[in-house]
């Protein structure tokens, strides 16, 4: 049962919530007619009974929620026996009853004044002259529900032992659930790849890591917002999560088809992590519509909730499909958004090295950036260097010079690096998946990667804002893309080995004029 207001994400829930059938979601809407405008007059019209009744879901009205309890108690009940559709309870209230600003506006935000305090107390048989005090039936009423409380568990404790003796298997999964706990070596279904191997697209990759896991990883729930065949996010034997009656699938699938509802998608995965039992949600659209739905991304940061946003088409490298769908500024703003995650990872080992360090990390959402395009399996790369955050991919004897990448810019760099090394001018070549997890690395670690008297020169096909953290100069976006094939825009915004050559050797060359280079990243 829950609580609510008509926030712009409740049209899209409630949508794939009578799709779905969810006969034991049941919403009270509690209606003031208040908004911290005014009435609501101003702005909000609608017949929302209507509106609910129009998706398909069951309705009730309440007239008098200030004082009738009784017929909230008997809509709640009559919601209950309705196991076909979800229920919404319309509550006319008044708010700030009891105040002299009752029913406006002012008491939505702002404390009572002492003369209303005393008067509210007064109308609801209060002594006015006291305050923070606690009546005594107020503990007798929540002592006795503690006791009932206390029986109940007691009696599930007493279940749950005979339940423990007679199904020992079942017992300890659902232990090792409740203790949030991912089963035991599960990391040995991880795919693992070497240069020898095709190159594939990392939302390919994704796809393969997550048909291996499905087995072994019971409690990862996944999805997509009308973009399955693109994103890539249905394992090979998935069941849709669908109403049995609807010959679709199965209340038992793990699989839910979102419909293009982004901002639903990501507030569903956040309530299926913040229920418990370890479970794991992952849900994916296009990289650029991580922003449809960014108030719920950020809410799972901020409630350290282990969500896993899958988002393909990760640069300009899409394509076609333009400005529009082109990512620039997205990442900016993932990285620096407080306990997230960003991964974008090179190649096959990045991409299983990526799942595996986004499930490792139980209080945080991962966005994981995936290319639409093959990319090449790297020399140096591997799964576990993913924890790092950043590494050496490829080093070079006396480096002039250091190439950071991430995604599907780091074999660029790799050729950089080649034509480079053909010209006098050694490079060491650096992958980047996660930019957060580089940040948490000892110093020590993290001047080895980059040490001082080296400059930098990153590249990402994304906005370049940002890198001025880890480099001297970036091959990157400062506009919007273009439509185009991948390589032709490419071309177009100087993200290739040629210009990243080109950068490179004029940044050595600024440097070896100026007898320093200044350390970067410095903290006070």
């Amino acid at each position: 049962m829950a609580v609510f207001q008509m926030t712009n994400n409740t049209h899209t829930c409630i949508h794939v919530h009578s799709h779905w059938q969810l006969g034991k979601l049941i919403a009270l809407y509690d209606d003031n007619s208040i908004t911290i405008d005014g009435d609501t007059a101003v702005s909000f019209t609608e017949d929302v009974l209507k509106r609910f009744e129009s998706y398909g879901w069951h309705t009730q009205y309440v007239a008098d929620g200030d004082n009738d309890i009784e017929s909230i108690a008997k809509a709640i009940e009559a919601a209950k026996a309705v196991t076909d559709k979800p229920s919404i309870i319309k509550i006319k209230t008044t708010i700030g009853y009891g105040s002299l600003l009752q029913g406006e506006e002012k008491v939505h935000g702002a404390p009572l004044g002492a003369d209303d305090i005393k008067q509210v107390k007064e109308k609801f048989g209060f002594n006015p002259d006291e305050s923070y005090v606690v009546p005594d039936e107020v503990y007798e009423l929540y002592s006795a529900r503690a006791a009932h409380g206390a029986q109940a568990e007691a009696e599930w404790n007493a279940l749950y032992a005979k339940y423990t003796e007679a199904f020992p298997a079942e017992a300890a999964e659902l232990a090792r659930r409740l203790a949030g706990k991912l089963p035991e070596n599960w990391e040995s279904a991880l795919p693992r790849f070497t240069p020898a191997d095709a190159a594939v697209a990392t939302r390919k990759l994704s796809e393969g890591v997550l048909t291996s896991l499905a087995d072994v990883i019971p409690e990862l729930l996944g999805g997509s917002a009308d973009l399955t065949g693109s994103n890539l996010t249905r394992w090979k034997k998935a069941v849709d999560f669908q109403a049995p009656s609807t010959g679709l699938g199965e209340y038992s699938g793990r699989y839910f088809r979102y419909g293009v509802r982004e901002h639903a998608m990501f507030a569903i995965m956040n309530g299926l992590a913040a229920y418990g039992a370890n479970i794991i949600p992952y849900g994916g659209t296009f990289l650029n519509f991580l922003t449809y739905g960014w108030g719920a991304a950020r809410l799972s940061a901020l409630s350290h909730l282990r969500v896993l946003y899958v988002m393909t088409h990760d640069s300009i490298g899409l394509g076609e499909d333009g400005p529009t769908h082109q990512p620039i500024e997205t990442l900016i703003l993932t990285r620096a958004t407080p306990n997230m995650l960003t991964f974008r990872p090179a190649d096959g080992n990045e991409t299983s090295g990526t799942y595996l360090v986004a499930l490792e990390n139980a209080d945080r959402p991962s966005v994981i950036a995936l290319s639409r395009q093959n990319l090449p399996q790297l020399e140096g790369s591997s799964v576990e260097a993913v924890r790092k955050g950043g590494y050496v991919l490829q080093d070079a004897e006396d480096a002039k010079v250091i190439l950071v990448a991430t995604g599907s810019e780091v074999s660029l760099a790799v050729d950089a690096a080649k034509v480079l090394a053909g010209e006098g001018i050694p490079a060491r070549v650096v992958s980047m998946p996660v930019t957060e997890l580089f940040d948490e690395q000892p110093e020590e670690y993290r001047k080895s990667v980059f040490p001082a008297g080296t400059p930098v020169v990153s590249i990402e096909a994304l906005g370049v804002y940002g890198w001025e953290k880890y480099a001297h100069a970036s091959v990157g976006m400062e506009t919007f893309g273009a439509s185009g094939p991948a390589k032709d825009i490419y071309k177009k915004f100087n993200i290739t080995v040629d210009a990243t050559v080109a950068k490179a050797k004029a940044v050595v060359d600024y440097y070896n004029k100026a007898g320093y280079v200044p350390e970067l990243g410095l903290k006070f």
